[in-house]
């Protein structure tokens, strides 16, 4: 039997604030200006001191390279321990702290470009949620396969797990996530909206367990956690040991201090009206999840960490398109981090976003290249001045240091084990070659190298896949 569809003409407000236009001209010439000025600097000094310096090349190398040793450990330390001791106090709070429930109606949006293959498995794995009150909202943003035929099939009241669920389809000409975003939160009348990517699937309690934080009237956002779910080969392995490693544990610290600075775009549940006062989603940026984070903190919000939210995602199986994949997350978070500038240098305006902006400069700019940096410098040490044995003991302290954040993060989230060894070539190969991808990805962007969106391509995973706890 057919079903009947309604169709309604949807007028949104998309409030998007248009992108400043770039002067590339005038930011080539500050490049070139500013590197004169510093070179003439470092030439000067070099000038200077050079009479008074008695070492050789040798000694020179020598000494640099235990100078730059210790200030790497002494930096990778401080960084590993302290997310390490926030992580593990945000874990410890949440574990003894009680939460009433809090069931309100909610609209999942569900973004779908091209999705066809994964569409009616990310639908059915919804209408599993262990939650008695919400709805689901597919937004095809002009898709050009058979995503909208697939999506109409699904359309009306589904069986849910505890009631039925209503789905509902808004068809759109191509306009990017952000407005295809935008138009589901719109559309919906909930006060609360789970916005998620189109290839994610949520495990059962997602929902009842964000939910509870929205108890609390000053949070305006919960991130979620998000898992690899196609494992099994080396570099998806190497993608599910750096989301729990490099991605939740930092999250979990961030929860701590209930500034989370990037709600993960496969799993992000928000208050509408911390997201209408922040204007909605931009389409300004390539990272339209780091630019709504920010602008949500900006207005005063608090967002919080939930780590049995879990959002499972499709990884890139390729090295192709992981590298393509990390190149757009690093250029999206500089665009974000440009056009929230004022909060890196005024931090009247907002403290907490000025600490948060400084970090994810930190991370964004300056540790990738201090890894790429001293790894370089460490090989032509052991190179050319015979220093091999002392270079190798570094890298072995590196790799213990990453087998003991490994072995806590999959402990505290119940995960794989057999991920633990990854450890061992996690820090020196894997996050090396993303670092390089960064460093690359920053050079394009402060040059102004034009880019395009790309889109991963799906192979389609069932939920029987997912990955074995323990």
């Amino acid at each position: 039997m057919e079903k009947n569809l309604q169709k309604f003409q949807i007028a949104l407000d998309n409030r998007e604030l248009r992108a400043p236009k770039r002067k590339f001209g005038k930011e080539k010439m500050r490049v070139i200006i500013i590197s004169g000025i510093l070179s003439i600097i470092l030439l000067l000094i070099i000038i200077y001191t050079l009479p008074l310096t008695v070492l050789s090349w040798n000694g020179l190398f020598v000494y640099a390279s235990i100078v730059s040793l210790v200030i790497f450990l002494f930096v990778l330390l401080i960084r590993y321990f302290g997310i390490l001791f926030m992580a593990y106090f945000y874990l410890n709070r949440y574990t003894h702290e009680k939460k009433d429930s809090f069931y309100p109606l909610v609209s999942i949006i569900v973004p779908v470009y091209n999705e066809g293959k994964i569409l009616t498995e990310s639908i059915s794995s919804l209408l599993d949620l262990d939650y008695p009150n919400y709805e689901i909202i597919i937004v095809n943003d002009g898709s050009t396969d058979n995503t909208a035929q697939i999506a109409e099939s699904l359309v009306g009241y589904q069986q849910g797990r505890r009631s039925l669920v209503k789905v509902s389809l808004i068809n759109k000409p191509n306009g990017g996530k952000a407005k295809a975003l935008n138009a589901g939160i719109q559309y919906s009348d909930a006060q609360f909206v789970l916005c998620m990517d189109g290839d994610s699937q949520l495990s059962s309690n997602t929902l009842r367990m964000a939910m509870r934080h929205f108890a609390d009237p000053t949070v305006g956002a919960v991130a979620g956690n998000v898992k690899v779910q196609n494992r099994k080969k080396m570099l998806t392995d190497l993608q599910a040991l750096e989301y729990l490693e490099g991605l939740n544990m930092p999250r979990s610290a961030q929860g701590f201090l209930k500034m989370v600075n990037i709600i993960p775009g496969p799993i992000g549940v928000f208050r509408k009206i911390a997201l209408r006062d922040s204007g909605f989603y931009s389409s300004d940026t390539f990272a339209e999840d780091a630019d709504i984070t920010l602008k949500i903190l900006a207005n005063g919000w608090k967002i919080v960490y939930e780590p049995n939210a879990v959002a499972y995602t499709e990884a890139p199986a390729t090295l192709y398109q992981l590298l393509k994949q990390r190149y757009r997350w690093t250029r999206g978070i500089l665009q974000a981090i440009r056009k929230h500038k004022n909060y890196l240098y005024n931090p009247t305006l907002n403290f907490n976003n000025t600490l948060i902006l400084w970090a994810m400069f930190y991370e964004t700019l300056i540790w990738p290249a201090m890894n790429i940096f001293v790894n370089l410098f460490f090989i032509i040490v052991a190179v050319f001045y015979g220093m091999s044995s002392f270079i190798f003991l570094w890298w072995l302290g590196i790799a213990i240091l990453d087998l003991m954040a490994a072995v806590y993060c999959i402990a505290v989230e119940k995960e794989e084990f057999r991920l633990v060894p990854y450890a061992i070539i996690y820090r020196v190969v894997f996050i090396l070659l993303i670092d390089i991808t960064k460093g690359m990805a920053t050079i394009e962007e402060f040059l102004g190298v034009r880019m395009t969106w790309g889109k991963l391509e799906r192979k389609g995973f069932s939920r029987a896949a997912a990955p074995a706890k323990g």
